[in-house]
Formats: C-alpha cells, sequence, structure tokens
C-alpha cells in the first residue's frame, strides 16, 4: 500500500534528507517546511501518518497537531525534535503524538517506527480476503495464485476501502483519494471501478449506502 505522509519540517538540509529517504522507502511525501503550508497540504490532501517537528517559526507543531485534533482528525502523528526533556516529551503525548523521536534521527529506526505505526493504525502488509491476496505494501493482487489488474485508480479505491473496512467511505473521500484537484471526477468511472471490486471480492463484497458513499464489508 502507497502511504502519504505528511512531513512538517523547517530545516532545509535535514527535511530534503527525510523527504528523500522516505520517497526511497515507497511511501509518497508532502513536505512543508512550516504549519500554514502543513494546514494548505491538509486542506487539499488526505494523509495516512504526520511527521511533525515541534519548534517551528510560526505555530509550533504541538499546537499545530493540538488543532488538528481539536477538529477530529485522528491521523497517527510522530514528533521529531530536538526536544529531550522528559516534560516535552509528555507534552508531545498530551497532545495527541502517537510516537517521539529526538534529533539526530537515525533512519532506519525511524523506517522501523513508521512501519510500526502504520500497521498498529491500518493492519498487518498481507491481507487475505476468502481467497483474495492483496499485498498492502506493493498494492498487489492475486486470486488462486494468479496475479489480477487494476489500474491505478481501481486500486486507491481498493486501498482506501482497506484501510476503513466495514465503515463508510463517504463519496467526497472517494472524490479526494481518486482524483487530484485539477482533474475531473467522474461518477461513471466510479461505478466502473466499483463493478471491477466486486468481480473480485463479490457483489455483496461492497454496499451503496444511498446518499452518502460504500462499505467495504469483507
Amino acid at each position: 500500500m502507497s502511504f502519504r505522509l505528511l512531513l512538517l519540517e523547517d530545516d532545509k538540509l535535514f527535511g530534503e534528507t527525510i523527504e528523500e529517504f522516505l520517497e526511497e522507502e515507497g511511501y509518497q511525501v508532502d513536505w512543508a517546511v512550516d504549519a500554514k503550508e502543513a494546514l494548505e497540504f491538509n486542506y487539499y490532501n488526505r494523509y495516512d501518518l504526520y511527521l511533525f517537528d515541534v519548534m517551528l517559526p510560526d505555530i509550533d507543531g504541538f499546537a499545530l497537531l493540538e488543532q488538528l485534533r481539536e477538529a477530529e482528525d485522528r491521523t497517527p502523528a510522530i514528533f521529531i525534535t530536538s526536544k529531550r526533556a522528559k516534560e516535552d516529551l509528555l507534552k508531545g503525548f498530551s497532545k495527541g503524538a502517537d510516537d517521539y523521536l529526538s534529533k539526530p534521527v537515525d533512519l532506519d529506526e525511524l523506517s522501523a517506527r513508521i512501519k510500526a505505526l502504520l500497521r498498529r493504525s491500518y493492519g498487518e502488509d498481507i491481507v487475505e480476503i476468502e481467497g483474495v491476496q492483496v499485498d498492502l505494501a506493493q498494492m498487489r493482487i492475486s486470486k488462486d495464485g494468479e496475479l489480477l489488474d487494476l489500474n491505478p485508480k481501481e486500486a486507491r479505491l481498493l486501498e482506501l476501502f482497506l484501510k476503513h473496512r466495514k465503515k463508510i467511505v463517504t463519496k467526497e473521500q472517494i472524490y479526494e483519494y481518486l482524483w487530484k484537484p485539477e482533474e475531473i471526477v467522474s461518477d461513471g468511472a466510479l461505478r466502473v471501478y466499483i463493478n471491477t471490486l466486486k468481480k473480485i471480492f463479490g457483489k455483496e463484497a461492497i454496499s451503496n449506502v444511498r446518499g452518502v458513499g460504500y462499505k467495504f464489508e469483507k
């Protein structure tokens, strides 16, 4: 599964290093240099994990995450900061952080912590659903040993459903996840993608919640 991360770091050299490393690890990364830019990214995109520095030129990372949590944003978050005092660590967790790393950061440790948090939040790397195996890391799907082809938007839709299994996914969430802001949203195309997934997992696998969206029932 290609997870999307929001990195907030005002140190440009360190931010560039982290961004390049995470992209090499297979993540999609948006990098903001201050809280205002992070909020702009967050307005247009949906993220699977936040990596926030604390000491920033405008709003600090603690205040930003607290603001997001008050808006019912439960995206997993890791603070990366040079602050090492126990009270800072406790403050970070009190603001809604899931993990905390002190600078200088060991990149292998960062990778391990990200993977562990994503597993806790979204499940294991391999999911088997009634004979269909889904490799979430590579977004490869096979049935009875045969590799199945999905176009990029069908794969993204399945990815979204698996992140929210047995929960309603609104059409607005789907539009944001599948189409870029400059692209034209197509309900007709969405119905085709839904039907493709139903052919793989069964007609009853995806229910239509009239006027709201869809639910992956498996």
